[in-house]
Parts: structure tokens; sequence; C-alpha cells
């Protein structure tokens, strides 16, 4: 019993420390770019 909670709790850190350097190091940022649309504006 005492070996299989060891094993969760460094299988948790372990997955914690590669989530934040995912987080920190993973490019999730979205392509930008300009779009034109045209708008057409009643005057009256």
């Amino acid at each position: 019993m005492g070996r299989l909670l060891r094993a969760i709790i460094y299988l948790v850190i372990i997955l914690g420390l590669g989530l934040a350097a995912f987080a920190y190091l993973g490019d999730l940022s979205p392509d930008r770019g300009e779009v034109r649309i045209p708008v057409e504006l009643d005057g009256n």
C-alpha cells in the first residue's frame, strides 16, 4: 500500500511539472492577421 501511494504521489508531481512546463513553453497564441470586411451603412 505504501509503495502504491508513493508512486501515485510521484506521478502527480511529475504530471504537475509537465503541465507547468507546457504552459510556459507551449505556443498556444492565436494566429494574428488583418481582416477586412466591407460594411454598408444606412445614412437615413
